[in-house]
């Protein structure tokens, strides 16, 4: 004789809510592996063509003042911006000339 509380093998023991219920959950499950497959197959196969890009370059002419530290660089279309731990802003154009230098005044302390 076979006790009940030993849980069976076979699907016919379930209820049908319960076996509809385990169906459902197979289901869910295979989705998301398939879901979390397809994410890294995109990943993976579209990432090399944003690694393969190279950083702009800076033009070989390009020398800061004397003195001045770069802590932030920023290219544009034609300029390059480098900021330095002086309070400035250093506008260079692509040929690695000055342009512009913009003196940044510290606001008034409390």
């Amino acid at each position: 004789m076979s006790d009940p509380a030993t849980p069976d093998a076979s699907d016919a023991a379930l209820p049908p809510s319960l076996r509809l219920l385990k169906w459902l959950v197979i289901l869910l499950t295979l989705s998301m592996i398939g879901g979390v497959i397809t994410v890294v197959w995109l990943l993976v196969t579209r990432m090399p063509q944003a690694m393969g890009t190279t950083l702009p370059e800076l033009p070989s002419g390009l020398v800061l003042p004397e003195g001045a530290k770069p802590e932030a660089v920023t290219f544009g279309q034609g300029w390059i911006a480098v900021v330095t731990g002086d309070e400035r802003i250093l506008i260079f154009g692509a040929d690695g000339r000055l342009r512009q230098e913009v003196v940044m005044t510290p606001s008034p302390g409390p």
